[in-house]
């Protein structure tokens, strides 16, 4: 992980695994339409910059601001990432408090731009807009073949590419990932419907080998850490499971990359298949997908004075199980990926937060020097052999070393 991380990402936990409750909502049916955008932008302004030290995994952020505009801030706390199959686990609530409650300096600011009329056609309602999104969202389920040592776990996904691809976590994908060496007891099926029914099948298209290197030692730890940083991954569904079928096309999401598309204040939609709250069985036949709608609270930065992370705050969906789940705006457009949470007894006392499409967009260009349609352009089938020869392997071999000494 870079050593220039700025933050007010303190106490969180990523959140991919077993548990969760039932809310759904059961709303109309829209087709989904793909507005062209207006790049006029507007509406700028500086926010003060809180300063908190602490230890371990940081990042940097944009705090609330005043008026319509808003700006960068240093921090350097703590974070920590839901270990998979494992409760949440955090650092105590009250150092979070702490680092709110620092003083601010105005040495190290930038700036975030309102786009103005981002769309050439009026927001839909969000009744639509979850129809959409809760159609190309889906729950992917792991668990050992015949006994073995890892755990089920349970995360969530979402089809963004009507060729079947799914964008997820990195920490999600990882057990995609070991499935697909038959050394490993493992076997994991992408879910959908509600409740959640096993239909396809499921290689990995592209996972960061920076997140793997960074986080393949925390397989064998009790309370892995992270921020949200390299954190994605896609999938690219390569058949049916028995007795069901691949349609020609996958209902998908459209996805919207540029920097700060998502404001302060904006009103999104949060969808995924969170699970902390069940037990394994009810994990695996009856587990429901949820969503809510809750305003953009925070813009956070990994130090690069660009919008990298949103914060939602204590919505349903902040609970394990979520990880991979969709944050769309108001035009159906995915804007950000769910990927952690602060920890509290309740999802009402905790902030999830969701990686952007635009931070995406940009890291998945700086490592592959493609970006993220450039990337789903072509012969996917090709570009997941590539991927699957040449890169795989290597990180495939990384993780087996870690575990042979569990």
């Amino acid at each position: 992980m870079s050593p220039r991380l700025y933050s007010l990402l303190v106490n969180v936990g990523a959140i991919s695994i077993i548990a969760g409750v039932f809310l759904f909502i059961v709303l109309p049916h829209l087709e989904q339409s793909t507005p062209a955008p207006d790049t006029t932008t507007a509406q700028t302004a500086a926010v003060a910059v809180p300063i908190a030290t602490t230890s371990a995994i940081s990042i940097a952020s944009f705090v609330s601001a005043t008026s319509s505009t808003t700006t960068v801030a240093t921090t350097t706390p703590t974070a920590k990432r839901l270990p998979i199959a494992t409760p949440l686990v955090s650092t105590k609530k009250s150092q979070s408090v702490a680092a709110k409650q620092t003083t601010t300096s105005s040495s190290s600011t930038a700036q975030a731009e309102r786009i103005q009329s981002p769309y050439n056609v009026p927001a839909e309602s969000f009744d639509v807009v979850n129809t959409v999104a809760r159609g190309a969202l889906v729950n992917i389920l792991c668990m050992p073949r015949g006994g073995g040592s890892l755990a089920p776990i349970s995360g969530s996904g979402v089809i963004i590419d009507p060729r079947g691809v799914i964008l997820t976590n990195a920490h999600v994908a990882q057990f995609v990932l070991l499935s697909e060496n038959q050394s490993v007891n493992l076997e994991c099926q992408i879910r959908t419907g509600a409740p959640a029914q096993a239909v396809w099948n499921a290689d990995v298209l592209y996972i960061p080998p920076v997140w793997v290197k960074a986080h393949v030692s925390e397989m064998n730890s009790a309370h892995p850490t992270g921020t949200g940083e390299h954190d994605y991954a896609l999938l690219r569904i390569t058949g049916a499971v028995a007795g069901q079928s691949t349609p020609s096309t996958f209902p998908s999401l459209p996805f919207d990359t540029r920097n700060a598309i998502g404001f302060l204040g904006d009103q999104v939609l949060g969808a995924s298949y969170p699970a902390e709250f069940l037990g394994g069985m009810a994990a695996e036949s009856d587990l429901y997908p949820v969503s809510s709608i809750s305003p953009i609270d925070q813009l956070l930065t990994f130090g690069t004075n660009t919008c990298d992370v949103i914060s939602i705050g204590g919505v349903v969906e902040a609970q394990s199980g979520s990880s991979g789940g969709a944050v769309v705006n108001a035009w159906g457009y995915l804007i950000g990926l769910i990927a952690t949470t602060s920890d509290a007894p309740t999802t009402a006392g905790r902030d999830l937060r969701a990686v952007t499409l635009s931070y995406i967009n940009k890291d998945i260009l700086a490592q592959t020097g493609l970006d993220l349609s450039s990337y789903l352009s072509g012969d996917l089938a090709a570009r997941e052999s590539d991927f699957n020869t040449n890169t795989a392997p290597m990180l495939i071999q990384q993780y087996i070393q870690v575990l042979s000494h569990r």
